[in-house]
């Protein structure tokens, strides 16, 4: 079964870089480019692994890292002292580019953030009189907002139950071919949540080790996700993600 998917919750290689500098708790003006770079290609692999379409903009970023790595591993030439024996010519650090670029690009995204929530609490400012709304009051929704997990730490997760499935597969099985959907695994990730009456771990919903069957329910939480037809929290960094439906 072959699938080629698009998702726009992927901003580009830049935000991807920041996700991990601040997942890794790494300084940005100081970044370890063997672990960035491990990572990142993580990432990368676990898209290809999804059969998602990695966007050109992301292959060359990775090339990026791994020739400032390469760089690194360098022997640094030592400069000569001027005529007046005093000042030394250093040579420049191959991750002043990327920091500019990342340190550029993070300025922006806050702006675009803060203007976003200007936007929204503007949007809550009304001039009319109060009135009594009661009737349309809703269920509050179960989810803080600052809880909610990113693309990247779905992906993240989804490399996790990858390899937690390689482990348990046996050295010998025999999978008969089976085509699945993306829309009937909608339906029933949704009925098994409502069925819980509660918070649902992620790994839950991937009982069987079929690529494919992972794939499908994979993408198909992602698809929820985008219809707000389910809610996803993540206590913490590297925390485990859990699942509930939303009955609003």
């Amino acid at each position: 079964m072959q699938m080629n998917v698009k998702t726009a919750g992927f901003e580009g290689p830049l935000d991807l870089l920041l996700h991990l500098i601040k997942q890794l708790e790494i300084d940005i003006y100081d970044i370890p480019m063997a672990e960035i770079t491990e990572q990142y290609l993580l990432y990368i692999h676990t898209m290809q692994e999804l059969q998602l379409d990695v966007a050109s903009e992301y292959l060359v970023m990775a090339a990026t890292l791994i020739a400032i790595k390469s760089k690194m591993l360098l022997p640094k030439h030592e400069e000569p002292l001027e005529d007046d024996g005093f000042s030394i010519e250093y040579e420049e650090d191959p991750r002043e580019p990327l920091v500019e670029m990342l340190i550029e690009y993070r300025k922006y995204k806050e702006a675009s953030e803060a203007l976003k929530e200007m936007g929204e609490n503007r949007a809550l400012m009304y001039t009319k009189p109060p009135s009594d709304l009661s009737e349309y009051r809703t269920a509050e929704r179960p989810l803080d907002p600052s809880n909610r997990p990113t693309i990247y730490d779905m992906l993240g997760a989804f490399h996790k139950l990858l390899r937690r499935k390689q482990l348990q597969k046996p050295l010998k099985t025999k999978i008969a071919r089976q085509e699945y959907s993306i829309e009937k695994r909608m339906e029933e990730i949704e009925g098994f949540l409502r069925e819980k009456e509660g918070w649902t771990n992620f790994y839950d919903l991937f009982p069987e080790y079929d690529k494919e069957y992972l794939i499908v329910t994979f993408l198909a939480i992602l698809e929820l996700m985008k219809q707000n037809r389910i809610f996803v929290k993540q206590d913490g960094i590297f925390a485990d993600i859990w699942l509930t439906v939303n009955e609003g």
